[in-house]
């Protein structure tokens, strides 16, 4: 218990003062609790006397008074600063996590799901963050109330608060053994949250192949299983407090029992007072009260423990080596240099060595899963290299600081992905202290000030999750705004006009011209008028380079690229069939 607190304000991190703070004012909340009792023996050892005078009322009064207010200052206190540790850290928690994010390779991404991912923000993360301020609240003032009240028995008579003592001294050792116990269900329970996470993510994203592949019955099948599974976790967690919730009950009704009945046998053998026995009968029933509510609280600790090291794993995740140059590189020549690259026992990338001068265009063409994606990926140093070596403008890519390096790169993918916001803001994402003046003029060059100005409410249109509300040509020109604006001296462009329809291709194409204007541009595409230009075609095949040179140079070859280039001119009319006909 007391290693699960060390932790808890270990994990608050800069927030820490306030959750000592609050933990401080338990106790005094606590203390101010107690003084009850000494109001209640005033009256008690007066009736006892039969001495009892106004000044009895009196000072009866005012020690309750004082109680009253002091329980009350305390608790607005201990409240405000448990809430405010509480919801900072756990905030703190998930910036932590989520700057985490944009320096791990892209490979924890595949090992790890999204619903662990998310399951770690949001449930184990409110687990900490709604029930751990109640739970050590709870806990610190149940134990510290009945220390207080066991120092105040004892005063008045060591044997009943010997038995105080000892009942406190077995609570505790009940519940190290529920901790104990409730350590492997505990684990479980947590992982039962993030499945169900996931596996509502899952079922959400996917409801598109659902229907249409009449998945219904499977998926529903999948998302319940993982409830159920979550429902038995939570069902065998209680299950296995409630044997030991009600060890605790019986151990302090008993004592309550034995505290009477020696209290009044002491009083009939003269060996105590009758105002001490009757301050022991009352204490009976007020000493154990908060210590069976600290029980109750105190079998959350353990979930409570697990959360915390969860969420502190993902931030300790080893992240890519951080270099320490932050300068502008000397130029902006790319070397890739023998570099050979593995996802997992697969090798992707094989001893491919190439060189992209400044402000050139490089064409990466070749059948799926040659590794054209992964290559750009590796200089932008999206995983880092398992030999070899990538410079830009001399340096190792490596020997700069992550955002330093990305800041010279802007990338277009094909899969777009915009933000549940508006479209000015996706668009200054490339920039966020962009002017709106700076945001249009990004439009109107990428080609899509047009229709954004057709809409409701033009740049201030919010645009749904992933921007579901427009088109795919749309998109991918808010995309192409997005790193106009961004102005990086490096384009990258993952097929980023491959699946456009010819409504918006002739706008996209201009938006790609002024993009790429007087930048280096590196390119995957499947179009012949994409890269025929450019200035090096680079042709991939599982993994290794066979081919280079400019258009002409390769046709004149007759290889790979002047298959895919008659490919190409042969289905031209009948763009469906070439589709379906090429591998790429």
């Amino acid at each position: 218990m007391f290693a699960t607190f060390k932790k808890y304000f270990a994990f608050g991190g800069s927030y820490a003062k306030y959750l000592k703070r609050g933990m401080a004012f338990s106790i005094l909340n606590s203390f101010f609790e107690a003084w009850q009792m000494m109001a209640f023996a005033v009256v008690l050892f007066a009736l006892a006397d039969n001495a009892v005078t106004d000044a009895t009322m009196w000072t009866a009064l005012a020690i309750m008074l004082a109680s009253i207010v002091g329980c009350f200052v305390t608790a607005h206190f201990k409240s405000e600063n448990f809430c405010k540790g509480n919801f900072s850290m756990t905030g703190e928690k998930r910036t932590q996590i989520g700057d985490r994010m944009r320096y791990l390779p892209m490979g924890y991404f595949n090992e790890n799901s999204l619903g662990t991912i998310a399951g770690t923000m949001t449930n184990t993360l409110d687990d900490v963050q709604n029930a751990g301020g109640m739970v050590y609240t709870n806990v610190i003032s149940g134990f510290v109330f009945s220390g207080f009240m066991a120092i105040m028995l004892l005063i008045f008579d060591w044997r009943i608060g010997l038995v105080i003592v000892v009942t406190i001294a077995l609570f505790l050792g009940i519940n190290a053994l529920m901790q104990r116990a409730s350590e492997k269900v505990t684990g479980k329970r947590v992982a039962a949250q993030s499945a169900i996470v996931g596996a509502v993510l899952e079922y959400v994203q996917g409801i598109g192949v659902v229907r249409a592949f009449s998945l219904a019955g499977e998926a529903e099948q999948k998302l319940s299983g993982a409830i159920d599974e979550c429902e038995r976790m939570n069902v065998a967690l209680e299950l296995k407090f409630i044997k030991y919730a009600i060890m605790q009950t019986l151990l302090t009704k008993a004592s309550s029992v034995v505290m009477c009945l020696v209290s009044v046998w002491c009083w009939i053998s003269g060996t105590m007072e009758a105002g001490v026995c009757l301050v022991m009968i009352v204490a009976s029933f007020m000493v154990y009260g908060k210590i069976e509510m600290s029980g109750v609280f105190a079998s959350l600790l353990r979930m409570i423990d697990m959360s915390m090291d969860k969420a502190n794993a993902m931030i300790a995740t080893p992240v890519m080596d951080e270099g320490a140059r932050k300068t502008t590189p000397e130029n902006l020549d790319i070397v890739v240099d023998d570099v050979t690259f593995s996802y997992a026992d697969r090798t992707v990338i094989d001893h491919v060595s190439l060189s992209i001068p400044a402000k050139t265009t490089c064409a990466i063409v070749g059948p799926s899963g040659s590794g054209k994606t992964t290559i750009t990926q590796l200089i932008a140093r999206f995983w880092d290299v398992d030999s070899g070596s990538i410079t830009l403008g001399g340096t190792d890519i490596r020997d700069f600081e992550v955002d330093a390096l990305l800041s010279n790169f802007s990338m277009v993918f094909q899969g777009v992905y915009l933000f549940d916001d508006t479209i000015e803001n996706n668009i200054k994402f490339g920039r966020p202290n962009a002017t709106h003046e700076g945001v249009v003029d990004a439009a109107r060059r990428a080609c899509c000030h047009e229709f954004i100005e057709s809409l409701p409410e033009g740049y201030a249109t919010r645009i749904g999750e992933g921007g579901a509300t427009l088109s795919g040509g749309e998109r991918q020109r808010i995309s192409i705004a997005r790193a106009i604006l961004k102005d990086a001296p490096i384009i990258i462009l993952d097929e980023a006009t491959a699946n456009v329809d010819p409504e918006n291709e002739r706008d996209l194409q201009r938006a790609v011209a002024e993009l790429t204007c007087e930048k280096t541009v590196i390119m995957i595409a499947h179009r012949l008028k994409t890269v025929r230009n450019a200035d090096q075609i680079i042709v991939l095949d599982q993994g290794r380079i066979v081919q280079r040179g400019t258009h002409d140079a390769l046709m004149a070859e007759r290889g790979i690229y002047a298959d895919f280039v008659g490919m190409r001119e042969r289905t031209i009319g009948w763009k469906l069939a070439g589709r379906m006909a090429g591998s790429w």
